[in-house]
């Protein structure tokens, strides 16, 4: 019997050569998986499918990931406001460890003896592919033909040619990847420091001019409504928040950061949906949780962003730092209020009955309810007692 192999598919050159290649030259029979964290309509499924079957897979599956990607990731991500470097809503980075995830648990579930990507030796997917295959089938080889070969794009289009495989071989100008939490675009100019992406680089273009008004309700940190209309599911709401957000080319930058194998890296994206969200959460939260809450959320943030991009996703840490996540949502409640502009957006305030900015306490600067202004100048004469000893000490240098 033929032994099996389990191949992370997306329909590309680099993956469609690896089906090939692990069938007719390795001699495997190839079941081939698509995982869908957000990026794939009805219609290219059934694309997939059908790409699949042409170079002669054993089996072609389909996985629609994208609730549990919400809930295993993106929820966090929002909890957290987190953005890598101040600018990346981590949207690969977060998409390739949910892909990954699924592709071992359906390896190990049919019992595969080889599971496969498509990953260069070039980029941070390798490790993420990797690690999540070595830590949850340890047991089970990854083949990664395109790295261990180092092929380039014309042997492997040479190669389908050769083995009766005819696709749409031309490269496009510009590298697409979409997902619910946002679309990565690269091209030549991301491979620069200095030039920028052009406007017609990005998916999304600009359609509507006229500002519009977007109102985001909250319930313990999750979305559940969008203008006054209620869903079943974040992610839901996720998608409509993109639709009403990306006809004016909001949420679109380039982010610059460290790759995992140790070069710096910029890659374009668009994500006006997580761009407005974590925005819009942050300030909600601003209003609610206290001031040492806000503190080491933030600190915390940082730490799970970056780990998420470093592939470290399963390190138990994550689910310690979800636990704290949250219990901080418990008073994250109300309306944010937003206007949506060509490639921006304003935040307007907020609805909330768990504002610690109520005026039953007092408005700042202008009066307040809980003391006296000689309560101040004790409370002040306290607060500097450390640094005026340290300072009269100290006085002469």
């Amino acid at each position: 019997m033929k032994k099996s192999v389990v191949l992370a598919f997306s329909g590309g050159l680099d993956t469609s050569y690896c089906a090939k290649y692990l069938s007719e030259n390795l001699a495997y029979d190839v079941h081939a998986v698509t995982v869908n964290t957000g990026g794939f309509s009805k219609d290219e499924e059934q694309e997939l499918k059908l790409k699949a079957e042409k170079l002669g897979v054993s089996s072609y599956t389909f996985i629609d990931a994208v609730q549990s990607y919400y809930n295993e990731c993106v929820k966090y991500l929002i909890f957290g406001n987190v953005l890598k470097n101040n600018t990346y809503p981590l949207s690969v980075s977060a998409e390739r460890t949910v892909q990954a995830q699924n592709i071992a648990k359906f390896a190990q579930k049919i019992g595969a003896a080889a599971i496969a990507h498509g990953s260069t030796g070039a980029g941070n997917d390798q490790v993420r592919f990797d690690l999540i295959f070595q830590v949850m089938c340890s047991n089970i080889e990854i083949l990664t033909p395109i790295r261990d070969m180092s092929l380039s794009r014309e042997e492997e289009i040479l190669f389908l040619k050769n083995h009766g495989y005819e696709m749409d071989f031309e490269k496009a100008q510009y590298s697409i990847n979409k997902g619910l939490w946002g679309t990565s675009v690269g091209g030549k100019e991301t491979l620069t420091s200095k030039n920028n992406l052009p406007e017609e680089a990005f998916p999304s273009q600009v359609e509507k001019t006229e500002p519009s008004e977007l109102e985001i309700e909250f319930k313990n940190g999750e979305i559940i409504g969008v203008n006054g209309e209620q869903f079943s599911h974040p992610v839901l709401a996720i998608q409509k928040i993109e639709e009403l957000a990306k006809v004016y080319g909001i949420g679109r930058d380039i982010h610059v950061g460290d790759t995992i194998v140790g070069i710096k890296g910029r890659v374009g994206f668009e994500a006006a949906a997580a761009t407005v969200i974590i925005k819009a959460h942050h300030l909600l939260e601003k209003h609610t949780l206290s001031k040492y809450q806000q503190t080491i959320k933030s600190q915390l943030a940082d730490w799970y962003g970056n780990w998420l991009h470093e592939a470290l996703f399963l390190d138990p840490v994550m689910r310690n730092i979800e636990v704290f996540f949250t219990d901080s949502q418990k008073s994250v409640n109300g309306k944010v209020l937003i206007t949506l502009h060509p490639y921006r957006f304003v935040l307007n305030g907020i609805e909330s009955e768990n504002d610690l900015m109520s005026a039953e306490f007092g408005s700042y600067g202008e009066a307040n309810l809980a003391w006296t202004g000689e309560d101040v100048k004790g409370f002040t004469k306290v607060l500097s007692n450390s640094l005026s000893i340290y300072h009269q000490i100290n006085k002469s240098s």
